[in-house]
């Protein structure tokens, strides 16, 4: 699934805020995933695949109860993250 994002790269996405802990966007396409996982918890900068085509980013650390989450990365320094990011929605570019 990394792989398959990585390759629709740069891309520049319009992501709304889901509860205040999350922005949220769902793509037109679905990727593969041979498995998902169920974390715990879920850091602040961590960036998951969801539901095979819902693309979320964390801005708050939080514990969770959900499954179905395929990890694709994390931003290395997160601290300032949420305030970036604002509570509506956000427009974020990806490359790498």
């Amino acid at each position: 699934s990394t792989r398959v994002f990585m390759q629709q790269m740069p891309v520049t996405l319009d992501m709304r805020d889901h509860g205040g802990k999350e922005k949220v966007v769902s793509l037109p396409y679905d990727f593969p995933a041979s498995s998902t996982e169920q974390p715990a918890m879920i850091n602040a900068g961590e960036l998951y695949l969801w539901s095979g085509n819902s693309l979320v980013l964390f801005h708050t650390s939080i514990q969770n109860s959900y499954g179905g989450y395929v990890r694709l990365g994390y931003i290395e320094d997160s601290s300032g993250l949420q305030t970036a990011l604002g509570s509506g929605t956000a427009t974020m570019t990806f490359w790498r």
